[in-house]
């Protein structure tokens, strides 16, 4: 009996360590492949009939995910076979107005699905390429795009018309003879009567041939420019396209040296901030007037105004008030009513400070003023768009479009009619709509806001008129919506701070119950308690509410250190009660708690999810309150929760990376240690689309870069600094790391050091990096802070 009592107190004990080992963090153990973890189902599509749910789920740990389906009476996920993955219907695609039939494009070809059966007819089959498919007026023919060209096929015969005509190569002319040249050529015809005869025969070919000829499609040549944006109105009377001019710019080169052909192989790169940009100009085609309209944007109220920035320098101010040119803007595609008999664009001035919405007149190509958004800092925020168009606009009926703006600091629904331009804001308060969607009747706007709390998103319904906006789920966290084609049911893919992502079904009504689909998750990864991070706040030194998690040791070290996380992008929301895009971050956060640390992740100055000011506080000075956000958290750390200010540490990547750099250069006393990955060092070498919305351009705003660029900070380091960058990194290229190096060489600096992924772009893929830096991490941290 005793024998038997201890084998079982043995086993007991054994098992109970390898519990506690099984749940024990190690960096080797949360940087291996995710799918350790278990996979959360993606790419959740909803059937034409709105009865099944597909979705990419790898329940199994296998290699790569697999389709996965669910019916709305039947929510045991099933896996889809290979073949029956081939039949599959494209989940994009235009419906007819009665919703029973459904157009879409699947491999270059084009498809005709009835939506009551589920089967599907091909409509084309060739090696071109079939896109941008649509029904015409009266739904007895479609209308898609083959090469640079749109067609119109019947469906009751297959009759196929060539609606355009363009060309790359402009009409040559007969060359000019020289005196010499018409003498000959008149003495020839003058001499020989077979070349008299040949020339009376040719002249009567011309003749019949002009007799006989067929009606053609207008020819229009775009020479060497990219046709873009080519489509039909509903109504069939007009075409529009744009035709966009590439700039001529100087590319990035990426060396690759761990290529299969055993050389250096040059990965050609992105342009720089400043480069030459791309211009477009867009037309109309009157197919009745066979009338070709160019659309000009000089009417457009302010084409001419300057930027508040150029008052810094007085003589660039003067030299383009004395130009006084039309700034360069680029024009979204037009936006039809349902009747093809208005149109409305968005276009976007090139130096970001202007959205313009304005209406379309089709027959002579003018535009009138709808809505003006300007913004001296830059144009943004959800739905907003950018560039060449997107963002939230389309129409409710025939009169009235809606939109999202930041006018009142904040992204939110507007509606205008277009006859009256009376303009109405539908939501209003303090939180931003994510995203939009008008219902079907036209009555109603889905959206998505965290207007419960910034780090809340939840699904709402509001009418079109305005009024109460209704909440349909009430799960806490992240609720990602995909809505049933009936709108009858809502498939939410749903996470909280410790839980990632599951697949949740739900009918389309307040205070309906989800219930849940999948469940992701390992043993292995449910064997560890992970934390729910504390949301805390604080004010910066400017009196701003900033949001951050914190993690905190249940047993701190008696040295009481502490690591700031910064999150990249700049642009991007981190502190919210949903499972994290750092996923790999936050369980590192969990083993640095679990060895004696307090972690803070901020949602620094210039993250998403707080409104335009907070969006745009950045503007000409990164590295300004996107840094002293990190100095105020700091502070916070050592008042509130005991930190000792000599052992506090900081990093990030990418421009996580670059606020580590900045920490460690400009504010040396405050950070002990830092982690610099995949850092920008130097503005002015980073990409056009994201650096000249916040800085304008290095020639133009040269004090924005001096003071925003790490490099020129270098000489400030005093702490230990680690720097790791993928070499094949085509976003921030290996060139930044390699020329701050070069420059902390010059400074004589030797506290620090540069990890080099041979194999990594920006995203790092391979688990055996991710290990080698966060080791590297670590031991950084454990050397500088925890001693």
């Amino acid at each position: 009996m005793k024998k038997q009592l201890l084998t079982l107190f043995l086993i007991a004990n054994v098992a109970i360590s390898q519990a506690q080992e099984l749940g024990k963090l190690t960096v080797d153990k949360i940087m291996r492949d995710p799918v350790w973890m278990g996979t959360s189902p993606t790419n959740i599509q909803w059937s034409a009939d709105s009865k099944t749910i597909y979705f990419q789920w790898n329940p199994k740990g296998e290699s790569k995910s697999s389709t996965y389906f669910i019916t709305t009476s039947d929510t045991e996920p099933k896996e889809l076979s290979q073949d029956a993955e081939k039949e599959l219907p494209s989940f994009r695609g235009t419906l007819n107005k009665s919703k029973t039939q459904k157009l879409y494009e699947k491999n270059g070809d084009i498809f005709l699905l009835a939506i009551k059966t589920g089967k599907s007819k091909q409509l084309t089959n060739t090696l071109d390429r079939e896109s941008g498919v649509n029904f015409n007026k009266d739904e007895t023919a479609i209308v898609y795009q083959r090469g640079d060209n749109l067609y119109q096929q019947s469906l009751s015969n297959g009759e196929l018309i060539q609606i355009t005509n363009f060309v790359r190569s402009k009409p040559k002319g007969e060359a000019k003879l020289n005196a010499q040249e018409k003498w000959l050529k008149n003495e020839q015809l003058n001499l020989f009567d077979i070349l008299k005869k040949e020339k009376k025969e040719d002249s009567e070919n011309k003749l019949e041939a002009k007799f006989n000829e067929v009606k053609r499609p207008k020819e229009i040549n775009i020479d060497d420019a990219s046709l873009n944006g080519l489509q039909i109105s509903p109504n069939g009377d007009y075409i529009t396209y744009r035709l966009i001019k590439r700039a001529e710019a100087k590319n990035t080169i990426v060396p690759n040296y761990v290529d299969s052909s055993g050389f250096t192989t040059p990965i050609n790169g992105r342009t720089k901030v400043g480069a030459s940009q791309s211009t477009s100009v867009s037309f109309i085609y009157d197919i009745d007037r066979d009338t070709l309209i160019s659309i000009k944007t000089s009417s457009l109220v302010g084409i001419k105004d300057l930027p508040d920035y150029v008052k810094d320098y007085p003589q660039q101010l003067a030299e383009r008030q004395k130009k006084n040119a039309d700034r360069e803007v680029n024009m979204g595609l037009p936006v039809w009513n349902e009747r093809g008999t208005k149109a409305v664009v968005s276009i976007f001035s090139q130096d970001n400070k202007d959205r313009w919405i304005m209406e379309l007149n089709p027959q002579n190509g003018n535009l009138t003023l709808l809505d003006r958004q300007r913004d001296e800092a830059w144009i943004g925020g959800p739905g907003i768009g950018g560039s060449f168009g997107g963002g939230s606009l389309d129409w409710i009926d025939n009169e009235t479009i809606y939109f999202q703006s930041e006018a009142s600091g904040y992204s939110h629904i507007y509606t205008l009619n277009t006859n009256t331009k009376v303009k109405n804001q539908i939501t209003n308060g303090n939180y931003e709509v994510q995203t939009l969607n008008l219902s079907a009747d036209k009555k109603s706007f889905y959206f998505t806001a965290n207007m419960e709390h910034p780090g809340i998103t939840h699904f709402y319904k509001i009418p079109v008129i305005g009024g109460e906006a209704v909440k349909i789920t009430s799960m806490k966290g992240g609720n990602e919506i995909s809505l049933s084609p009936d709108e009858k049911y809502l498939a939410i893919r749903y996470s909280y701070s410790n839980k990632p992502w599951e697949l949740y079904l739900q009918p389309n009504k307040a205070g309906a119950k989800a219930k849940q689909i999948t469940q992701s998750t390992t043993k292995e990864f449910e064997s560890y308690q992970w934390r729910d991070p504390e949301m805390v706040t604080f004010n910066n030194r400017y009196g701003t509410k900033v949001y951050a998690r914190l993690y905190q040791s249940k047993n701190a070290d008696a040295t009481k250190p502490a690591v700031i996380f910064v999150h990249g992008a700049g642009y991007l929301q981190n502190v919210h009660y949903q499972w994290s895009s750092y996923f790999r971050e936050y369980m590192f956060h969990n083993l640095l708690a679990d060895n004696g640390y307090t972690v803070l992740d901020i949602d620094y100055t210039g993250s998403s999810g707080y409104g335009r000011d907070f969006r745009t506080g950045i503007y000409r000075h990164m590295g300004g309150k996107d840094l002293t956000d990190q100095v105020d958290g700091a502070k916070l750390l050592v008042d509130s929760y005991g930190v000792n200010p000599k052992k506090i540490g900081i990093y990030g990547g990418s421009y996580g990376g670059f606020i580590t750099l900045m920490a460690m250069f400009t504010t040396p006393d405050v950070f002990a240690a830092g982690a610099g990955l995949r850092s920008v060092t130097d503005w002015a070498h980073y990409n056009h689309g994201y650096t000249s919305n916040i800085l304008n351009e290095p020639y133009n705003d040269e004090k924005s870069y001096q003071i925003s660029s790490p490099i020129n900070f270098a000489d400030g380091l005093k702490g230990h600094l680690l720097m790791c960058h993928g070499m094949l990194d085509l976003n921030v290229n290996f060139q930044d790391i390699v020329r701050l190096s070069q420059r902390l060489i010059e400074l004589k600096k030797d506290n620090w050091e540069l990890a080099a992924f041979p194999i990594e772009d920006h995203g790092f893929e391979e688990p055996t990096s991710w290990r080698d830096e966060y080791s590297r991490i670590y031991k950084l941290f454990e050397e500088n802070l925890n001693n």
